[in-house]
């Protein structure tokens, strides 16, 4: 492959792996930020998922351009590795929405839990006793006329 090629295909290598590092960061932002409500927190997450998405695939294409890949001239050696350059940017892509949805689905299930543990001590009177009063209180209830913590039990049926 001769030089004219070689820059070409870095070109245009480099030029799709940023615009899919920028459709990915912009997407991902609002994916993020509808999930927990936090622009911020959305916004820096996704930045640092594509960041690592762009070090990889860069890595990727600087490795895929040293390659020696067949192909008399140098156009079907460029075609040929831009393919396979798709291939990779294509399963790149993938692999970040899954950690993008990931991270959104770990929000979700953080944002639920919170809800559900702030409307349990809305809901829930607060009790007066200590919690010692309440751990010496008997854990089942007793039958009418035993008193006490631990109430005597009929014998099992398998012993009689």
């Amino acid at each position: 492959m001769d030089t004219n090629a070689y820059v070409a295909f870095l070109a245009v290598g480099v030029l799709m792996v940023v615009i899919d590092g920028q459709i990915i960061y912009h997407g991902g932002k609002r994916y993020l930020e509808n999930a927990n409500g936090n622009p911020g927190a959305g916004a820096s997450m996704t930045r640092l998922i594509v960041v690592l998405f762009h070090l990889v695939v860069l890595g990727a294409l600087a490795l895929l351009s040293t390659v020696g890949f067949p192909g008399g001239s140098s156009l079907p050696a460029v075609v040929g590795r831009l393919g396979v350059m798709f291939l990779v940017l294509a399963l790149a892509h993938a692999i970040t929405l899954s950690v993008l949805a990931r991270m959104r689905e770990e929000q979700v299930v953080e944002d639920i839990t919170l809800r559900g543990r702030a409307a349990e001590t809305r809901v829930r009177p607060a009790d007066p006793r200590s919690f010692d009063q309440q751990v010496q209180e008997p854990v089942i209830n007793p039958v009418p006329g035993q008193e006490g913590r631990a109430p005597h039990v009929s014998p099992d049926l398998g012993q009689g």
